[in-house]
């Protein structure tokens, strides 16, 4: 069943807010989807959200903080000290961890670098940011199986059991050379039904779809597309295997586009967000509405021309623009 908001469940929250009882708030909102929570904390003020999220354990805050609206999760991280955001990264992939880095100013961005624990974690994070956010570089992820062509396939198994650890999901298993460069991918059903003592380098597939790491997002989506495709291994300059890109990620970049199409349609010049104030989206408008104000002004001046030839042949009135009626009721 689909969550649901109420406002019995707000003014719950609010109450335990004020009397501080951190138990029964870990209790209420332990069970719910991170995404229900972050639904939750955009119905809150500030205050209180904030107060929410320092009570609830990193391992949910850090799903939840990749849900919340911008300007929220930007209120909540100038709450939070260098050490806290930095707990909150270690448990996102890295990718997700590298988006929410980039929203700090340089100063804070490097504190919380260098609170992070885990070291290889911290390099995959300082190596994403080097890359445009609208790029294969930008979006990838850096957690995947890889594994060697010169390995057998026992060897192969037991390498993915250790890397496999650190991912959520595994959609496809790369293959390398010694000097990671790309190869190939492994099939699973080859791999189960394979010798243990049968080199990879025999059994994978050369053939398969991959992007570099400067590729723009958008010719990312298109290929992904196309292919239908479940993630895309990234590339450097020299054919190394750096990253991934998954589904999800494209999901983002297919609806930050449609976004951006339907915001031109509607002669909306810049971002803007549906609960952004009128006056805001005024703005955004501001140069269509000159345009169309200048071009008004044009075409009175044009027919104006040929007032007479018009007074003559009143036949001509129907071939000339007119304005949609306005709606007086």
């Amino acid at each position: 069943m689909e969550f649901k908001i109420s406002k019995e469940l707000i003014q719950q929250l609010e109450q335990l807010i004020q009397s501080r009882n951190d138990v029964q708030l870990e209790i209420l909102l332990n069970d719910l989807h991170h995404a229900d929570i972050a639904e939750i904390l955009d119905e809150l003020d500030f205050d209180e959200a904030t107060y929410i999220f320092k009570v609830l354990d990193s391992e949910k805050t850090a799903e939840i903080l990749l849900e919340l609206e911008d300007d929220l999760r930007e209120n909540i991280l100038s709450r939070l000290s260098p050490k806290e955001i930095a707990e909150e990264l270690d448990e996102l992939e890295t990718n997700d961890a590298a988006d929410i880095i980039a929203e700090l100013s340089q100063e804070k961005k490097e504190e919380v670098i260098s609170e992070l624990q885990d070291v290889e974690h911290a390099k995959d994070i300082v190596e994403l940011l080097r890359f445009d956010e609208d790029t294969a570089g930008g979006i990838m992820h850096k957690e995947l199986v890889k594994v060697n062509e010169n390995w057998n396939v026992l060897t192969c198994v037991k390498e993915m059991r250790i890397q496999a650890e650190n991912i959520s999901r595994v959609h496809s298993i790369y293959v390398v050379d010694d000097e990671d460069r790309l190869k190939g991918r492994l099939s699973l059903k080859d791999l189960l039904t394979t010798s243990t003592k049968t080199p990879i380098r025999d059994i994978y597939i050369s053939k398969l779809n991959y992007v570099k790491v400067d590729t723009e997002d958008v010719e990312v989506a298109r290929i992904m597309q196309k292919y239908d495709l479940e993630a895309i291994p990234v590339v450097d300059e020299l054919g190394r295997l750096v990253g991934r890109i998954t589904i999800d990620d494209i999901v983002d970049v297919i609806k930050d586009e449609a976004d951006k199409d339907y915001q031109l349609a509607a002669g909306i010049s810049q971002d803007v967000e549906a609960d952004d104030s009128i006056l805001e989206l005024t703005k955004a408008r501001l140069p269509w509405l000159v345009l169309a104000l200048l071009g008004g002004f044009i075409t009175v001046r044009v027919l104006g021309l040929f007032e007479g030839a018009m007074l003559a042949t009143r036949e001509l009135v129907l071939f000339t623009p007119r304005a949609a009626p306005c709606s007086t009721g």
